[in-house]
This record gives structure tokens, sequence and C-alpha cells, in this order.
């Protein structure tokens, strides 16, 4: 029962080429900095990415597309405050974009963790997000079918975990994070400490252990914001 990891590099070294992976975090809030660092490192190319957005700077997931890691980018904002990296590559005609209101983001990533196939939703209707997709009506109204998303890996920011994988979230980190836990085939969870079975107080479990694959302890986190702010460039092989 124990799923602990003892390094960050250990933590992704199953994730491989091809593999479709979820990156939690709403902007920097609840972003897995160091484990998308660590796989920087290990180096798996063609990626899918699913993600609230789509990088900043040069750090984190931007970093990623830098690398030539990501093959495919599934996400509601691909613009942010320096979108440099998604948008010098995908105008290069070097990665895929599948653009998803954000709500709608949510739902899908819920309905793959909950098995439920497809959805109804009057979100992108009449617009070219709706285009080829199946619209039926319901009381007077027209609604998309959107379908479920799932993920071989997700990798995501916890605040406590127990040994077991039973994990807490820290305010607003929690956004998508633990929707993914449940949609990924293997999720793997950094925290900021890793504590003993019982020290979590059951009514505060957030994601319960058995969405959980891996935890890995990265005592001080770091905020991507304030890496931005310093100018940091992540080129790989600073990750313990």
């Amino acid at each position: 029962m124990d799923k602990t990891i003892r390094t960050l590099a250990d933590a992704v070294s199953k994730i491989t080429d091809g593999a479709t992976v979820m990156i939690g975090g709403f902007g920097g809030s609840g972003a897995p900095i160091e484990l998308i660092h660590a796989l920087i490192d290990n180096g798996p190319k063609n990626l899918t990415v699913i993600n609230n957005n789509a990088g900043n700077g040069r750090i984190g997931i931007a970093a990623m597309i830098d690398a030539g890691m990501i093959a495919k980018m599934i996400c509601s904002f691909p613009r942010s405050s320096d979108p440099r990296a998604f948008t010098d590559t995908y105008l290069a005609g070097k990665i895929e974009l599948e653009l998803v209101p954000q709500g709608t983001l949510a739902e899908r990533i819920r309905a793959g963790g909950a098995g439920i196939p497809a959805f109804y939703t009057p979100t992108g209707y009449g617009t070219e997000l709706a285009e080829g997709k199946p619209v039926a009506e319901f009381d007077g109204r027209h609604y998309v079918q959107e379908r479920w998303l799932k993920a071989d890996f997700a990798i995501v920011k916890a605040h406590l975990g127990d040994t077991h994988g039973n994990l807490t979230y820290r305010k607003a980190g929690r956004n998508f994070n633990p929707l993914m836990c449940m949609a990924a085939t293997t999720t793997i969870a950094q925290v900021s400490q890793i504590v003993e079975p019982g020290d979590i107080d059951p009514e505060h479990v957030i994601t319960p252990g058995i969405f959980v694959d891996a935890v890995v302890e990265v005592s001080n986190p770091q905020q991507e914001e304030e890496l931005i702010r310093a100018g940091v460039a992540y080129a790989g092989g600073m990750s313990a």
C-alpha cells in the first residue's frame, strides 16, 4: 500500500513516447512544476497534453513545448501573459490544438473519471467548435454532444498526501487536479508533505488514495509566476 516514490525522476519514468498526459493547475495555482521539469529531463516525445492553458514563459508546459515534446495540446487558453512557446510552435505547424471551453473541459475530464462517455452542453453551439459534433434539441434548446477525456497519466500537485495516496489541496490549488486524478490510468502526485495513514482527517481527504498510484514529496514547491518574474528558463537537468 505504500505509494511513495523517492525521486521525481522515478515518479515520471514510466511516461513514454506517445502518452496522453493530464497536467493539473489553473495558471500557476496547483501546477506541478517540479514533476513537469522532471518529465522534461526524462524526454518523452509526441505527447498529447491536457491542461487549462498551453504554457507560460519558459518553464513548465512552455518548456515542454520548447523541448519538442508535445504533439497536441487540449486546452481552454492557449494564450497567456507570455505565450511565445505555444504561439511560435503552432504558427510553424509543429503542434496541434484542440480548443475546449473551460467548463466543457472540466466536465469532459469529470466524465472520463465517472465513466460517462458523452454528454450534452449548450456551450459552443453554432460556433466552429461545434462543427462535426452531434447536436440534439432538448426543451427547445440546442445542445452539442461532447465526449469524455481520459489519459494514460495525470501529474498533479497537492498539499498533503499520505503513503496510501490520499490527498488534500491548498485553496485554489484544488482546481482541475482532483478531476484529473480520476480520469487517468496512472496518477502521480507531488505533495508538500507526506504523512502517515490516519494523519489526515478522513473528512479532509479530497482525492482518495484509490485514484493515486505514486506520491513524491516536494517540500518547497516552486511557483510558476515567481519563476516567470525571475526570468527562469528551464533547459533540463535541474530536477531532483
